[in-house]
């Protein structure tokens, strides 16, 4: 039953709750939120004792702030109680319009749980609505969304009394409000977190980009950012000094292109592949001055999980030295040291390029080739004969080299020249409607009949062994690197002059007949004639020639051996004299 006071005690009683509540949205963080809150039932609400029992994220409940008694504070703040415990204990009791109260014939049960409580002393009540010490009053708070943030317990009111209903409604509103001001709080923590979050991704990615622009700009190899996809695919974005000063055009111009624009004709198929596929390539890129440079140039997608490919990150190194340095091994490896020509390696290499396994078909008319090519390529039978004493191919019957026979410009004989047949080989070319490659074939006779063949020129030096025996080494390499000098000069830019070893030299010329075979011959005979002059003194060396003919169907061997005898024959031909006098 209410007192004539009972005005002036809500009046009072409101005006600490708007007090305290006024508090509750001043505190900085939540630890302080919680502290606030249990203060304010203290010193607002008229209890002695509160405590705050807060949801962890595991669903069990910690004391996280307690007010009124520093023994008792010390005691229960930090502990935990299960989950369990405490939604047993939100449905004991009787409930007060949201609040929980247990009395004390009621709460004996609990006593052994593991929910975080203290004990006060004090006489047992004499009156039905006063407090008993194991009384507990507990006030649940709820976020907007219904989930349980925690609860507030409450002992000892200070007037004795269990709360009427003006306290209980006062205590359920501040409950209400608490609840805000924590769920507030935590907000305000997790941005806070947040935001200390991004600041540190900010910083490590502003540190990363600084890394990566120092590393860029000072690499001592060349790097540049091209861009990916789009109507400027491949266009150079960045480039860095070392890329700039290797092809020796300012940041400023290199943005305008990009690397197609720049890369060697040659390379264009090998950078096209490197671009799309990421990887490692070496191709040639173009200098200002018109050069170009062997590198080294290594892709990186550099991609987004979002939004695919953003850009390409290219590595660049100068390979210029290694790549001069394998040339010149290659170079080694099949050109004769003395005299700079191709060496025997490198001469039957070319010899065996021109060459396939199958002899030369004669076919005596146009009905017999179209039946043969309708035969297909495994059913082919040629027929031309190639057993000589001296094995070059004799019998072609006319009409077989016009047909068939190694026609071509004389500036497209090696560059292009054919594999034809021989194992490990790309496919030969077609040259013709019934045929699937151009054979190789020679002059049927030492008579011209206009038979343009594959001439080898078998050179053997006359009166060399006498010169390098009489005056020394020194003047027989002086006298072979003179010679190779004047062959080179009196061969085409197309022919091939080689060295086979000691004092033995062979000309390669294509598209010769007979006797622009003979002819050649004389006028390389007639060119190492004359005087060669080494240190001062004149000596002089003889050459004799023989004329072999390369034919498919023979090996490169072959085709050497057949121009090795026509040579000793050609020398047995002639005196000792006359072979020294040329």
């Amino acid at each position: 039953m209410e007192t004539e006071s009972e005005p002036y005690v809500r009046l009072a009683t409101l005006r600490q709750l708007h007090r305290v509540v006024a508090e509750l949205n001043t505190a900085r963080s939540l630890a302080d939120t919680l502290q606030t809150v249990v203060d304010g039932i203290v010193v607002g609400l008229g209890y002695e004792l509160a405590c705050v029992n807060l949801v962890r994220p595991d669903g069990d409940l910690v004391v996280a702030a307690f007010a009124g008694d520093p023994a008792a504070e010390a005691l229960i703040t930090g502990r935990v109680g299960s989950r369990a415990s405490w939604e047993r204990r939100l449905t004991m009791g009787e409930n007060w319009d949201g609040l929980r109260f247990i009395p004390h014939t009621e709460g004996w049960v609990l006593m052994e749980d593991d929910v975080p409580q203290w004990h006060t002393d004090g006489p047992d009540p004499r009156f039905e609505d006063e407090w008993h010490p194991e009384d507990r009053l507990y006030a649940p708070m709820y976020a907007s969304g219904g989930e349980l943030l925690g609860v507030i317990s409450v002992d000892r009111p200070r007037n004795g009394r269990r709360p009427g209903a003006w306290g209980r409604e006062a205590l359920q509103m501040y409950a209400f409000q608490a609840a805000i001001a924590i769920s507030n709080a935590r907000l305000r923590a997790n941005m806070q977190r947040a935001l200390v979050r991004l600041e540190r991704e900010q910083q490590a990615l502003r540190a990363s980009e600084e890394s990566f622009r120092q590393a860029f700009e000072y690499a001592p190899s060349g790097m540049a950012i091209a861009e990916m996809g789009g109507d400027q695919h491949g266009r150079l974005l960045r480039t860095n000094d070392a890329l700039c000063r290797l092809l020796g055009r300012p940041a400023s111009v290199l943005r305008r292109y990009s690397f197609s624009d720049l890369v060697h004709p040659e390379d264009i198929g090998t950078l096209l592949r490197t671009s799309a596929e990421g990887g490692r390539a070496e191709l040639r890129l173009g200098r200002r001055d018109g050069t170009y440079v062997w590198v080294s140039l290594r892709n990186s997608v550099v991609a987004d999980a979002a939004d695919g490919p953003r850009f390409l990150l290219t590595h660049v190194e100068d390979i210029e030295e290694r790549k001069r340095h394998e040339l010149q091994l290659a170079h080694r490896a099949s050109h004769d040291s003395l005299t700079g020509l191709p060496n025997s390696a490198e001469l039957r290499a070319r010899l065996g390029a021109r060459l396939c396994r199958r002899p030369q078909s004669v076919r005596a008319s146009a009905i017999e080739a179209l039946d043969a090519a309708f035969e297909g390529r495994d059913g082919y039978d040629g027929h031309a004969a190639h057993g000589g004493h001296d094995g070059h191919p004799v019998g072609a019957e006319a009409g077989g080299a016009g047909e068939h026979g190694f026609q071509v410009d004389a500036s497209d004989r090696y560059p292009g020249a054919d594999p034809f047949e021989f194992p490990g080989a790309p496919p030969a070319p077609s040259d013709g409607p019934y045929d699937h490659h151009v054979h190789t074939v020679a002059p049927a006779t030492d008579v011209d009949d206009g038979t343009k063949g594959l001439a080898v020129l078998f050179c053997d030096l006359d009166g060399f062994k006498s010169i390098n025996d009489r005056f020394g080494h020194h003047t027989g390499d002086a006298v072979l690197i003179e010679v190779a000098r004047r062959l080179t000069t009196g061969v085409r830019d197309g022919d091939t002059v080689a060295r086979l070893g000691g004092d033995e030299f062979v000309v390669l010329a294509d598209g010769l007949g007979a006797a622009d075979a003979a002819d050649l011959a004389v006028r390389l005979r007639n060119a190492i004639i004359p005087p060669i002059r080494v240190d001062g003194r004149a000596v002089r060396v003889g050459a004799s020639f023989g004329i072999g003919w390369a034919s498919c169907g023979m090996s490169a061997d072959e085709v050497l051996r057949s121009a090795d005898q026509r040579m000793y024959i050609e020398k047995r031909s002639r005196s000792k004299a006359h072979r020294r006098a040329g």
